[in-house]
């Protein structure tokens, strides 16, 4: 079998786009492949029209040699296009593979391991930044069956908080977990925004509600920060989503700062890699729970890694509560049932793409004609949570 063309459609929403990759090949089997990239969707784009010597004219069966055509032969060092580029590419060729053996993904990755994958909610508190505000968005997800929910409380910080803004941000935390309670863990997403002092501050504020973890309190990659903040909480720490690649994951490994790593498929290089990235951490003792802001394939390529890894804890889940119109991308997509989702069982990933919908809501564009990524823009913009839903 060899690949014999490609073409990219991509979905708007208020705060990030999602480019879809369909790969066609001799044999009339076609792949999909999804992935998000803020500030830089038309990059990625045009990156796929320079980079289609490297998976146009191959077997998609070649995962490994995909690999290394994309990350080696071009000599330089890749980083967050080229990785999510190839991802696009790898994902496809999951399906491709997949469909040409009439197994789900997760068959052909080592088989099953886990009965069932439990989710946790994000982009639920698109509110008023009050108590009150998000005390009831937090009651919705905990009556729809979630056993977590993530979320950040902390406005525009950047490095430290303002005094009224640390209060507040703590008054929203207590607001968030008298509401769970034990019935779901909760999340706190610092975004990479604090220096060492103000994390741990925040860290021994909160250890006393039932928190799954506190995420990326420092600079993503700053492993000194990081140890700081290990030796001051014992509150279980997860990082890992703005890590591109195996390399960026070395200092990780024995350094007993991270209990949770959360590398995102769509930025890691594809489903193969990041698998070997979650197996690594495994000999650490580190638990994984992949980072997912996408739709319907990338949602998917997630839950099947996650079916077939023994250190797997927890999947991410947007779509319930931000833009849910994604989940119209497609047929097949894998809803959350009572906090789970289900175990998927058709070829590939058992999606088809209704592109006539994906035309039907592009995304925004600039005067010159180039694909607009508004983004979050967290460290200036205070409503930044809202997601670019109407007040």
């Amino acid at each position: 079998m060899k690949t014999t063309g490609f073409r990219t459609l991509v979905l708007g929403t208020p705060w990030r786009n999602l480019t879809y990759c369909i790969i066609e090949t001799d044999e009339g089997i076609m792949g999909i492949g999804e992935a998000r990239v803020l500030g830089k969707t038309h990059t990625v784009i045009e990156y796929l029209k320079d980079a289609e010597r490297h998976f146009i004219g191959h077997d998609p069966f070649d995962i490994e040699a995909l690999y290394r055509r994309m990350t080696l032969l071009d000599f330089g060092k890749p980083g967050e296009v080229v990785y999510t580029g190839l991802a696009l590419v790898e994902l496809a060729f999951w399906d491709i593979i997949g469909k040409k053996t009439g197994q789900p993904v997760y068959k052909l990755l080592g088989g099953q391991v886990k009965e069932k994958i439990p989710a946790y909610a994000n982009g639920w508190y698109t509110v008023e930044r009050t108590p009150e505000a998000f005390a009831e968005a937090a009651r919705k997800v905990v009556d729809r069956g979630y056993r977590g929910m993530k979320f950040d409380p902390f406005g525009n910080g950047d490095m430290e908080l303002e005094r009224p803004e640390f209060f507040r941000s703590l008054d929203l935390i207590e607001a968030v977990a008298n509401v769970a309670g034990t019935r779901a863990q909760i999340m706190i997403e610092m975004h990479g925004r604090f220096a060492p002092v103000q994390a741990r501050e925040i860290a021994r504020h909160i250890e006393k509600y039932n928190i799954g973890w506190i995420e990326e309190p420092v600079r993503p990659g700053d492993t000194p920060a990081l140890q700081s903040v290990r030796q001051h909480t014992s509150l279980p720490i997860a990082t890992g989503e703005r890590l591109y690649g195996a390399p960026e994951f070395r200092e990780i490994w024995g350094s007993q700062n991270v209990d949770v790593l959360q590398t995102d498929i769509t930025q890691s290089g594809g489903i193969l890699e990041t698998k070997k990235i979650a197996s690594t951490a495994e000999s650490y003792s580190i638990m994984v729970a992949p980072h997912n802001v996408g739709g319907i394939v990338s949602t998917m390529a997630a839950l099947h890694l996650c079916l077939t890894l023994r250190n797997a804890k927890i999947l991410e889940h947007f779509n319930d509560f931000a833009d849910p119109h994604v989940k119209k991308a497609g047929s097949g997509y894998p809803e959350v049932v009572d906090g789970y989702f289900p175990v998927p069982d058709k070829p590939g990933w058992g999606i088809e793409l209704d592109e006539d919908f994906i035309k039907a809501n592009p995304p925004n564009y600039t005067e010159s004609g180039i694909i607009a990524d508004p983004g979050l823009n967290m460290f200036v913009n205070a409503n930044w949570a809202k997601r670019g839903q109407d007040d």
